[in-house]
C-alpha cells in the first residue's frame, strides 16, 4: 500500500466517521450531523486532512454560527475563542498515518508480544492517570507489544480497531525509561502488525514528544482534529 492509498484511507475513515456526507475536495465544508464521532455529543468537531478542514455540527444553529470562520480558524483554537464564545475545547491532535517506507523493526530485539492485564496495569499506574488515558493500552484488542526490565513491563504498545478500517495506536513508556527508544520500538511493532492485517495504522498525538516518535517509527503528518463546545 503506497502513501496515496492510505491519504484516501484515511479520508475514507474520517467520511465514515462523521456520520454524514462530507467532501474533503470541497473544504472547508461543514455538514449538520449530531451522530458524528469527530467529537463529544453536541460539539463541533473539526478534522484537516492534506489542509482541506471539514466541520460536523450537531445542529443547523451551531453550523450557522461556525461557518464564517471555518477557512480562517481552521484547527487553531486560539482563533475559535477569538471568533465565538468557545466553553471547553479537545486538542489539537496530530493525525499520522503511515509514510513511503517500511516500519524500522531491527534494532529492536527486546520487544515481545503479550502481557497480562496486570502488568499493564501497573505500568499505567507508574506512568500516571493523564499518560495512561492519552495511550490506553489496557483497552487495546490487539496483541500488545512490550519491553520488560527486571521482569516489569516498562513499555507497550497495542491499537483498537476503528470501523474496521483503521488502527488506533497507542503507546505507554514508563517515565524512568523514556528516552531510550522504547516508544519507537513498541510503536513500530504495533503499526507493523497492524499494517499486515490490512488495517491502516494510526497514530493521534497530542504533545509533542508523540508526535516526534510517530515521525520516528515512520509515520507522517497527513492532519489535525480538534473539537469545540459552544459557548451558552
Amino acid at each position: 500500500m503506497n502513501p496515496r492509498d492510505r491519504a484516501a484511507d484515511a479520508r475514507a475513515l474520517w467520511t465514515e466517521l462523521a456520520g454524514a456526507p462530507v467532501d474533503f475536495a470541497a473544504a472547508p465544508s461543514i455538514v449538520v450531523s449530531p451522530g458524528s464521532r469527530w467529537c463529544p455529543p453536541g460539539w463541533v468537531g473539526v478534522v484537516e486532512l492534506a489542509g482541506q478542514v471539514v466541520i460536523t455540527a450537531p445542529d443547523a444553529a451551531t453550523a450557522e454560527a461556525v461557518g464564517p470562520h471555518a477557512a480562517t480558524a481552521g484547527t487553531d483554537p486560539d482563533r475559535w475563542r477569538a471568533a465565538l464564545e468557545v466553553g471547553a475545547v479537545l486538542g489539537p491532535a496530530g493525525l499520522f498515518y503511515p509514510g513511503a517506507g517500511p516500519f524500522p523493526r531491527d534494532g529492536f530485539t527486546d520487544v515481545t508480544a503479550g502481557a497480562s492485564a496486570e502488568e499493564l496495569a501497573r505500568l499505567e499506574a507508574v506512568s500516571g492517570e493523564d499518560d495512561a488515558a492519552e495511550a490506553g493500552v489496557s483497552e487495546s484488542t490487539s496483541p500488545v507489544f512490550v519491553v520488560r526490565d527486571g521482569g516489569n513491563v516498562v513499555a507497550a504498545a497495542g491499537y483498537v480497531p476503528w470501523l474496521d478500517r483503521a488502527a488506533h495506536i497507542g503507546v505507554l513508556v514508563a517515565p524512568s525509561h523514556r528516552g531510550r527508544n522504547l516508544a519507537k520500538g513498541v510503536g513500530a511493532a504495533a503499526a507493523a502488525h497492524a499494517d499486515a492485517a490490512g488495517l491502516l495504522p494510526q497514530w493521534r498525538a497530542r504533545i509533542p514528544a508523540s508526535q516526534r516518535v510517530a515521525l520516528a517509527v515512520g509515520f507522517a503528518r497527513m492532519g489535525t482534529q480538534l473539537s469545540l463546545r459552544l459557548a451558552g
